[in-house]
């Protein structure tokens, strides 16, 4: 059997959800948090098992955005995989003259209901009270206070889950009873699709165009019905959602026994953090605390994980015979990944700090704020939540697209989502402002590698809105855009919910980018150490002759035997016929090789490098940063990352498209291949042009 988690935005379902299967899913305080049907097990008191699903918040079922849709489509198609035998409705105490409109709507679909009236630890810090026996007689439901957050009271939420389950009462008696059109339209749509609920029938008539479980020829009909019997579709709209009201609220403040004090605290706070003024500034001065936190604290743990893999590799060279399996193992397998895997520390410290503000509520006011200065690109303030959220992955971000209910908003936040730069870039940027940026402070206490990384960010964002401006300009729309939204109250984080969505993010990372840095280090170990027989003997031939010119020790000669072998593999052939390419932007073909495997996931470009530069290497324990900065032209003798050359290559992965994972979420939220191709084309262009520029400027 199946329970669904139906409430508004923020309501706390996902807390909730949280708390009865014991999954840790995302909680926070922003719009767009659940953005997709997820779903858990949970054992009832009875010892029956059942599926509970957390469907997306939402405000009512006439949807104005496709979160809203989804909610649409499961409850008024009893045949779908996801539609619940009973609902349990999570509504915020301290809000429910908003909350209940949704709720009213589901108990005249017929299926059996409970009020789960969650934040009860607020409503109590804020002296309020609800009779619940009062609520639960007008609704003719069970009503229980509850709290996702301390997990109070949500044992008898479970013994009232069961016995929901097992009696499913459901009151005969509409909420909202029809006019003349109505029961004749309603009526009509009930025999022609064999409904019984006749309140389904009228959703049915005002969405059927959007519902994909009709058949084009009953769309057809119900048009035909509709057309007939001269159905209004937003007059009955507006004018069924004002009786709900009407009906409902007076009710419900009969129930309020204690009003309450209201959230002062939240009040006294917001007027300094959504000032018209300061707030723009308070929220630049949290980033670059959370920019400097990032290199600042993870330097220590980063030290020890290289130090760590680098003994690793040496041990195990020195334990296992020498062999094609030695070098696989320790120039391709555990050189790339200690190559990613060093950077959890930043990414773990990014997680944890971007948790911090979505759990204490302060994400939803960054929303407000830029929602104004959104607008002048095209966009609007959910759109931070995606740009934002692209801070830690552009796939969850563009997904929480899903809230804007403009489509050409929605388009445009996802057409620049990807330049803000997310976690995958963060070893990128890191190996890279290694080489070109000192690690000292400004004025004692900046980091100045920190606020490298701090306008990396900024210029994606730049990138992002300057493309949004002309994707406004020309995309075509008459639809107007309004932000509707109330503002969480302050509260201390979970650090339970904060921690495990640490853990969570850094396991889904290493897990990915272990997975796709595993494959590719072994591919790219083969084709790096064999090619071509003859070309190989000329390359051994040729690195034992200048050895023996210039009188080269052992080592000496071993490195440069490596280097010019991988040169005559069929890595390296890949590699030069890539170069003439990219050497205007002051890449070699090492570099091609690394910005070719990279196109997989961003992070790669690291794993790829320490592979590269692994084989054939008599150092095992030099890192690949030192490694990088030791590298030489063979013909010139200059350094290969030059200063010019790492800006350029940071510049590129600031701008380029180089997730297929991102590509693939593009044309399953646009429905086609034409956008993930623009959007992959412009991204590319971006990065070609800018790499050249600044490469061609600094040398």
């Amino acid at each position: 059997m199946t329970i669904a988690l139906v409430g508004n935005p923020n309501s706390g379902k996902s807390s909730l959800f949280n708390q009865l299967t014991g999954l840790r899913q995302k909680t926070g305080n922003f719009p767009g948090v659940t953005v997709e049907k997820k779903s858990g097990k949970l054992k009832l008191p009875g010892g029956k098992t059942v599926k509970i699903i957390d469907l997306p918040g939402a405000y009512s079922l006439y949807p104005t955005s496709q979160d809203e849709r989804i909610v649409l489509n499961v409850l008024t198609n009893p045949k779908d995989e996801n539609y619940p035998d009973a609902i349990v409705y999570v509504a915020d105490i301290t809000n429910l003259e908003k909350h209940l409109l949704l709720l009213t709507q589901i108990r005249d679909l017929g299926i059996p209901c409970l009020l789960a009236l969650n934040m009860s630890d607020i409503a109590e810090k804020q002296n309020m009270k609800v009779n619940e026996q009062k609520l639960a007689g007008f609704l003719k439901m069970p009503v229980i206070s509850v709290s996702g957050r301390t997990g109070s009271k949500v044992a008898v939420l479970k013994e009232k889950m069961g016995e929901l389950l097992g009696s499913p009462s459901v009151h005969k008696k509409p909420f909202y009873p029809f006019n003349e059109v109505e029961k004749k339209t309603g009526g009509r749509i009930q025999a022609a699709l064999k409904i019984e609920n006749p309140y389904r029938a009228k959703l049915i008539a005002h969405h059927y165009n959007k519902l994909p479980f009709l058949s084009e020829n009953e769309k057809k009909e119900i048009a035909n019905i509709c057309e007939a019997e001269k159905f209004q579709n937003l007059r009955l709209q507006i004018s069924e959602t004002m009786q709900r009201f009407e009906t409902f609220v007076p009710a419900l403040r009969s129930a309020i026994q204690q009003k309450g004090s209201g959230p002062v605290f939240t009040d006294r706070i917001d007027a300094v953090l959504t000032h018209k003024t300061f707030a723009p500034l308070i929220f630049f001065v949290i980033m670059f605390f959370v920019f400097q936190a990032i290199y600042a604290w993870a330097t220590y743990p980063m030290e020890l994980i290289d130090g760590g893999f680098a003994m690793l590799g040496e041990w195990v060279r020195q334990t296992l015979p020498a062999g094609w399996f030695t070098d696989l193992l320790t120039d391709g397998v555990l050189a790339g990944l200690g190559g990613i895997l060093i950077f959890i520390p930043q990414i773990a410290i990014l997680f944890l700090l971007i948790g911090i503000l979505e759990e204490v509520g302060y994400m939803s006011r960054a929303v407000y704020i830029f929602d104004k200065l959104m607008q002048q690109f095209g966009l609007n303030g959910r759109s931070v939540v995606a740009l934002v959220s692209g801070g830690a992955c552009a796939i969850p971000a563009i997904m929480s697209t899903r809230t804007i209910g403009n489509w050409k908003e929605r388009l445009i936040t996802i057409m620049v989502t990807p330049l803000i730069s997310c976690s995958a870039r963060i070893p990128v940027y890191a190996i890279l402002i290694g080489l070109v940026v000192p690690d000292g402070t400004v004025m004692g206490i900046f980091n100045l590698q920190g606020l490298a990384f701090m306008g990396l960010y900024l210029l994606g964002i730049v990138a992002a809105l300057l493309s949004a401006f002309v994707f406004k300009k020309i995309l075509k729309s008459d639809e107007k855009s309004f932000l509707m939204m109330k503002m969480p109250t302050y509260r201390w984080p979970v650090w339970r919910n904060v921690w495990q969505n640490i853990y969570q993010k850094v396991m889904a990372f290493v897990v990915e980018a272990g997975r796709v840095i595993m494959v590719i280090s072994v591919v790219l170990w083969v084709l790096a150490s064999y090619g071509p027989a003859t070309a190989m003997e000329e390359a051994e031939r040729s690195a034992l002759a200048t050895a023996k010119a210039q009188s080269l020790n052992e080592a000496e000669t071993a490195d440069l035997m490596a280097a010019r072998k991988i040169e005559a593999s069929f890595a390296g052939h890949l590699g030069k016929a890539m170069e003439p390419a990219i050497k205007p932007l002051g890449f070699d073909w090492k570099i091609g090789i690394a910005l070719l495997t990279s196109f997989a996931a961003r992070e790669v470009f690291v794993g790829t490098m320490a592979t590269i530069y692994s084989i054939g290497s008599t150092d095992e324990e030099t890192s690949v940063r030192d490694k990088l900065a030791a590298a030489r032209n063979p013909e010139t003798g200059a350094k290969v990352y030059s200063a010019a050359t790492a800006m350029s290559l940071l510049i590129f992965y600031v701008f380029a498209m180089q997730c297929m994972s991102t590509v693939a979420v593009v044309r399953r939220e646009t429905g086609s291949w034409k956008w993930p191709a623009i959007q992959f084309f412009y991204m590319g262009l971006l990065a070609y042009l800018g790499s050249l520029l600044t490469y061609q400027l600094m040398s």
